[in-house]
């Protein structure tokens, strides 16, 4: 019978600590980018003008070292190898942690109306990122590729973005992602510190918890109050 030794790089691409390192550092990238994105998204407020200006200036970061667009296009590739890297170590982490029970998809409870325990994790992180990930899709297809117009044909971001948010599905759709993203977050901010070794005493994780609940309202509250101040007219 043939043995096979594992190399010391096998070894640690193996290790559970590793995959929940690996999802803490790439659920950490997200967060940095949505509240980047979010900013910019407050930029609306400003006006069409501003909004435009931040779109254009988007593309010229770097010039002339890097092309136009370039430092956008660095930013895509980090993003979505976060998101592989994000979504490979959560299937990984699932996978064993379903072999490791049998195969049994929860544990079992007297507590529980249907004799099985349901984690919040298994409601907001697992189905939760396939509503994120749907809407990214649909995302880009409106505002960044202009492919989907579905409040009709705009020349400029602010007019898409306007545009857009006058169509009450797009509202309604944006409201589910953005809530899908708020439990995301309250678990996973509190969960990838945790894993960083942010945990280290009892009031480390009150303060933990205090700064997930704080991120995600951020976050939520700032990405949700721009097409509800264009449903309400605060922002034309």
């Amino acid at each position: 019978m043939a043995t096979m030794t594992l190399t010391a790089h096998q070894r640690a691409a193996r290790s559970t600590v590793v995959l929940k390192v690996l999802m803490a550092v790439s659920g950490v990238i997200m967060i940095l980018f949505l509240l980047a994105h979010m900013y910019g998204n407050l930029k609306a407020y400003a006006g069409a003008q501003a909004f435009n200006d931040y779109s254009h200036h988007l593309r010229t970061i770097g010039e002339p070292i890097l092309p136009y667009g370039g430092a956008l296009w660095v930013i895509r590739v980090v993003l979505v190898a976060a998101v592989l890297a994000h979504m490979f170590s959560a299937f990984r982490l699932w996978a064993r942690s379903t072999r490791a029970r049998g195969g049994v998809q929860r544990y079992h409870s007297p507590k529980a109306k249907r004799g099985v325990q349901r984690t919040y994790a298994s409601f907001t992180l697992r189905w939760g990122g396939i509503v994120i990930i749907l809407f990214v899709i649909f995302h880009l297809l409106q505002l960044t590729f202009g492919v989907v117009n579905p409040g009709g044909p705009a020349d400029t971001p602010y007019g898409r973005l306007v545009a857009g948010f006058q169509v009450w599905w797009v509202v309604l759709a944006y409201t589910v992602a953005l809530l899908a993203v708020g439990f995301h977050l309250r678990h996973g901010v509190w969960s990838a510190l945790t894993t960083l070794g942010a945990n280290a005493s009892a009031l480390a994780r009150k303060r933990l918890n205090i700064l997930a609940h704080v991120v995600t309202a951020i976050i939520t509250i700032g990405f949700l109050s721009v097409p509800y101040s264009i449903v309400f007219g605060l922002v034309k």
